[in-house]
C-alpha cells in the first residue's frame, strides 16, 4: 500500500535527528569566526555578482540562501534576535548550533530527546536568572549609553576615533527624541568622504532635490505643507469624450485647465507656504507657478518620508487643497538643498515641534557605507533597548562565564540523566567566550581556564582587547557592557530552536 506520493522521501529515527543537527551546526559554524573584538568578515557573492561584505550574523545568514528546513530554523533565530533587540545575532546562532552539538553526543549515549529538552529548559531558566542577578547597578545616562554603543560596534569594522564618533552620534540621536518613539531616528547614507564625516541632523533628510532647478536652494523659518494629493488637472473616474466644435471652445477648455493649475499655486502662496511636499505628482505648469512664487516643491515623496517630515515639522496631512488652513502647516528652522557628487539631498532641520532626527552615514565605498549602516543600526537598536529596559550586564563573555558556572553548580543537585543535559547546556554557553578567545588568537582552553579563575576570584571576567593586547579583566572597568535583553533573548530563542530540532525524529519530504 502506497501512503505517500511517488517520489516522496522519508527519514526516521536517529538518521533524521543526525541530518537536522548536522544542518543546524553547519549554519552556526558559518558565522562563528565573526564573533568578538577580532571577528572576521564574510564576503557573500550572489549569482548576479552582487557582493556583500559584513560580519553581521543576521545579514550573513539572510544572504546565504539556506534551504534545509532545520538550518532555516537557525536563520530564524538570528532574525528574531535582530528584530527584538537588534544585536547578539551571531551569539544566538552559535549557541543554537552548540546546543545541537551537545545534544548529538547525548543522543549517541542513548539519552532520550525528551530528557535533553527538559534539561535544556531547566538550564535556560537558571541562565536567565543569572543574567538578572548580574545586572549592573548604574544609572542609564549618556555615559552608560555611549559604553553600550561602543561595545556593540567593537569588532565590526570601526576603531579608535571613528567608533567614538559613531557611538556619540548614535547616543545623541536616541537622546534627541521621545523615549517611546523609536521610529523617530532614521538613517540616510551616501558614498563619499570618510566614516568620520557621519553626522546627526536634527530633522529629516530627503533623498531628492526640488521639482525644478530654478527653485530656491534654501529657506529659513519656513512654513511647510504636506499633501497627499496630486497637483495636476483633475480627471473623472469614468472615461468621457467631449466634442469641441470651435476654436473658442478649445481655448475656453484650455484656459479653464490652466486656471485650475494656477489656482493650486495661488492657494499655497496665499497661505504663506514656503515649502510644499506631496506624495503624488505635480504638473509641470504648477511647478512653473510655484517657481515664480519662490515656493520650494517636492513631488513623489514616499509615505514614510512624508511622515518623518510631519513628525519633524509639526505639519498635518492635507487631503484636499481647498481644506488647507494655517493649522495644517508645519515649521522648520532651515531647509537646504545640498549636492553630494551627482546626487542632491534636502535637509529639513529644526523646528519647535521637531520630533525626528537623522543619522547621515558617510563612507568611501558602497560596501563600507552599507556595513557602517548595519553597524550604526545595530548600535542604535541596543542603545534604544538599554534606554527602554534600563538594564545592562558585563560584556566580553563575562555574563556567559557566570551563566555556565551557575548552571554547573545547579546541575549537581539534579538527579537522573537530566543532569547530563543541564551540564551540556553549560558547555554550550562556554562556547561563546571560547569562540571570542579563539577569534582573538588565544588558545580557547587556556582562555577558559583564565576566565573561570578570574570569575571565581572577582565575580566578573571577560576578554578585552586593548591596544592590540588581549587581557582578562572585569569588563565593567573597561566599559564593555551589553543590554541584559540581548542575553535573555539569545538564551530564549536559541533554546527554543535547538529543542524543536532535537525533538524531530521523522522527516517526510515531498518530491
Amino acid at each position: 500500500m502506497f501512503i505517500l506520493s511517488e517520489g516522496s522521501n522519508r527519514t526516521t529515527g536517529r538518521d533524521a535527528q543526525s541530518s537536522n543537527i548536522t544542518a543546524g551546526k553547519a549554519v552556526a559554524q558559518a558565522v562563528r569566526t565573526t564573533l568578538g573584538p577580532r571577528g572576521m568578515d564574510k564576503m557573500l557573492v550572489s549569482g548576479a555578482g552582487d557582493v556583500v561584505i559584513t560580519n553581521d550574523g543576521a545579514t550573513i545568514l539572510e544572504e546565504m540562501d539556506i534551504e534545509h528546513p532545520a538550518a532555516q530554523m537557525i536563520v530564524e533565530v538570528a532574525q528574531t534576535q535582530e528584530d527584538e533587540v537588534g544585536d547578539g545575532t551571531t551569539t544566538a546562532a552559535i549557541l543554537s548550533g552548540q546546543l545541537l552539538a551537545e545534544a548529538e553526543e547525548l543522543l549517541q549515549q542513548d539519552v532520550h530527546a525528551t530528557t535533553i529538552v527538559e534539561g535544556y529548559h531547566e538550564a535556560a531558566r537558571i541562565a536567565k536568572e543569572t543574567v538578572e542577578e548580574h545586572v549592573v547597578d548604574a544609572e542609564v545616562d549618556e555615559e552608560l549609553l555611549i559604553k553600550v554603543a561602543t561595545s556593540s560596534m567593537t569588532g565590526k569594522g570601526t576603531a579608535g576615533v571613528t567608533a567614538e564618533h559613531l557611538a556619540q552620534t548614535v547616543v545623541d540621536a536616541v537622546l534627541g527624541v521621545d523615549d517611546d518613539d523609536e521610529d523617530a531616528v532614521t538613517i540616510e547614507t551616501h558614498v563619499g568622504a570618510s566614516s568620520a564625516d557621519t553626522e546627526l541632523i536634527s530633522g529629516v533628510i530627503l533623498d531628492d532635490g526640488p521639482a525644478h532647478a530654478a527653485m530656491p536652494r534654501s529657506a529659513e523659518d519656513a512654513k511647510i505643507a504636506v499633501l497627499d494629493i496630486p497637483l495636476e488637472v483633475r480627471t473623472g473616474e469614468i472615461d468621457v469624450e467631449y466634442a469641441v466644435e470651435s476654436v473658442e471652445e478649445l481655448t475656453k477648455a484650455m484656459d479653464s485647465e490652466a486656471a485650475e493649475l494656477r489656482g493650486y499655486a495661488e492657494v499655497l502662496e496665499e497661505a504663506g507656504v514656503d515649502i510644499v511636499v506631496t506624495t503624488d505628482d505635480i504638473d509641470d505648469r504648477v511647478v512653473e507657478h510655484l517657481t515664480a512664487a519662490d515656493i520650494l516643491a517636492f513631488e513623489d515623496v514616499s509615505d514614510d518620508e512624508a511622515r518623518r517630515i510631519i513628525r519633524a515639522s509639526g505639519a498635518r496631512w492635507v487631503g484636499a487643497i481647498g481644506d488647507l488652513s494655517d493649522d495644517d502647516l508645519g515649521i522648520v528652522e532651515s531647509v537646504e538643498v545640498r549636492r553630494f557628487g551627482d546626487d542632491e539631498f534636502t535637509f529639513f532641520e529644526g523646528g519647535a515641534d521637531a520630533k525626528s532626527v537623522t543619522i547621515f552615514v558617510r563612507g568611501g565605498t558602497e560596501n563600507v557605507v552599507r556595513e557602517l549602516e548595519r553597524v550604526v543600526r545595530d548600535s542604535l537598536d541596543v542603545v534604544q533597548t538599554t534606554r527602554r529596559t534600563g538594564t545592562v550586564v558585563p560584556g566580553a563573555g563575562s555574563t556567559e562565564i557566570a551563566m555556565a558556572s551557575a548552571i554547573r553548580e545547579a546541575a549537581a543537585g539534579i538527579t537522573g540523566r537530566r543532569q547530563l543535559a543541564v551540564d551540556a547546556f553549560a558547555d554550550a554557553i562556554d562556547s561563546i567566550p571560547r569562540t571570542i578567545a579563539e577569534n582573538s588568537g588565544e588558545d580557547p582552553i587556556d582562555a577558559l581556564v583564565e576566565l573561570r579563575a578570574l570569575h571565581d576570584e572577582t565575580g566578573r571576567a571577560g576578554i578585552v582587547v586593548e591596544g592590540g593586547e588581549i587581557t582578562y579583566v572585569d569588563p565593567i572597568e573597561r566599559g564593555v557592557l551589553d543590554p541584559a535583553a540581548v542575553k535573555l533573548e539569545a538564551i530564549e530563542s536559541a533554546t527554543e530552536a535547538a529543542t524543536m530540532i532535537i525533538r524531530i525524529d521523522d522527516v517526510i519530504a515531498a518530491s
